[in-house]
């Protein structure tokens, strides 16, 4: 019987909706804890599970105890093998890292992980390519290309890699500065490759970032948003280079690079935004939600911009959406991606929305 290997870090994603841009580290934990966050991983992970006991129950599951797998399993209806040992409600990276180092002992044949690049990291370090592994995307930073799509993507990959034996191969994992992130700048190290399951419809690449080519499509999308923007309504602005020619093109050049700033009346209302302050700022006011895929992966939700959260989103509505890209972008991005944490929402983002591609130019793309 083939075994899989399931370690949650219940933390991961977190800092995602308050702000925070990730939850690495005991002090900006508690300060999200402090603002209200609550966990993510956790549910994400029941939600793997479930799917995958719908795929298959020919396969033995051993988990690290308590909140770090033994909960999520058996809240999902499975009996796990527990192994290892953690201190409830402490947990930390080291934890993971031996996990990971036991899974691999006990000859697991794929070691799913909860978590988001931080976690993705710390188990490349315990197992280095001596086990394949697949993130289930949890955190606020997934820039590698370890990761599902969905956690239900996630389900389908590993229980067709267990039993009907697909492909491996080399997947980068990239490793980003938290603190450098908050500051606005993306400063990303490689920190090696692991054995990831082949999947490339279910399975996300490595994040491609904005050449300098693209420079004056993002302007030319810039003048045609401002365009269309009425006085009296709040624009929520994405992470990204091509929002951000948008407050440039507004004359405002201290915008958030990495983070979801509102713009009103054609000034910046306020930058750095988490959800609660989004939610605060549209409560009696029209609002349109502005956003650009990441490069190569296509996600235009569910993946940097944790802010956008479903309640914010159903409050806004789809058609207040206005999703930004240049045609270099699109090129590597034929298809767009929604993973919102709340399956019955991006069911209703999925076929076809416009995307603004240059000055009164658009395309209809599909998302995935």
């Amino acid at each position: 019987m083939k075994k899989l290997g399931i370690v949650v870090n219940p933390i991961a994603g977190m800092g995602g909706r308050v702000g925070l841009k990730g939850t690495d580290g005991p002090e900006i934990l508690a300060r999200a804890r402090e603002l209200g966050a609550e966990p993510v991983a956790p549910d994400r992970a029941v939600r793997f599970l479930c799917a995958f006991k719908n795929f298959s129950t020919k396969v033995s599951i051993l988990s690290y105890p308590a909140e770090m797998g033994e909960n999520e399993v058996r809240e999902a209806g499975l009996e796990p093998a527990v192994i290892g040992s953690i201190t409830s409600g402490s947990t930390t990276p080291e934890d993971t890292k031996r996990a990971a180092r036991e899974m691999l002992a006990e000859k697991v044949d794929l070691l799913v992980f909860a978590g988001g690049d931080g976690t993705a990291a710390d188990v490349l370090s315990a197992v280095d390519s001596k086990v394949p592994i697949l993130g289930v995307p949890t955190g606020v930073k997934m820039h590698s290309a370890v990761f599902a799509n969905t956690p239900e993507a996630a389900a389908e990959v590993a229980a067709r890699f267990l039993l009907d034996g697909l492909p491996l191969r080399e997947a980068e994992v990239m490793d980003i500065d938290e603190d450098e992130f908050r500051k606005g700048r993306l400063v990303a190290k490689l920190k090696g490759y692991a054995l990831v399951p082949y999947e490339p419809t279910m399975v996300q690449s490595t994040k491609e970032g904005s050449t300098g080519h693209e420079l004056a499509d993002q302007k030319a999308i810039a003048r045609w948003v401002v365009e269309m923007m009425e006085r009296g309504r709040i624009y929520i602005l994405g992470p990204g280079t091509t929002t951000r020619a948008i407050a440039e093109e507004l004359g405002i050049y201290d915008s958030t690079l990495l983070g979801v700033d509102l713009i009103e009346d054609y000034r910046l209302l306020a930058k750095d935004v988490n959800e609660t302050m989004i939610l605060e700022a549209i409560r009696s006011k029209p609002a349109t939600i502005i956003v650009s895929p990441i490069g190569r992966q296509g996600f235009i939700l569910g993946r940097g911009n944790l802010q956008l959260s479903p309640r914010l989103l159903r409050m806004v509505g789809k058609e207040n959406l206005w999703v930004l890209s240049t045609p270099q972008k699109l090129a590597i991005t034929p298809t767009l991606k929604v993973d919102t944490g709340d399956a019955e929402l991006d069911d209703k983002f999925r076929g076809y929305i416009k995307v603004i591609t240059g000055y009164r130019q658009s395309k209809m793309v599909k998302v995935v």
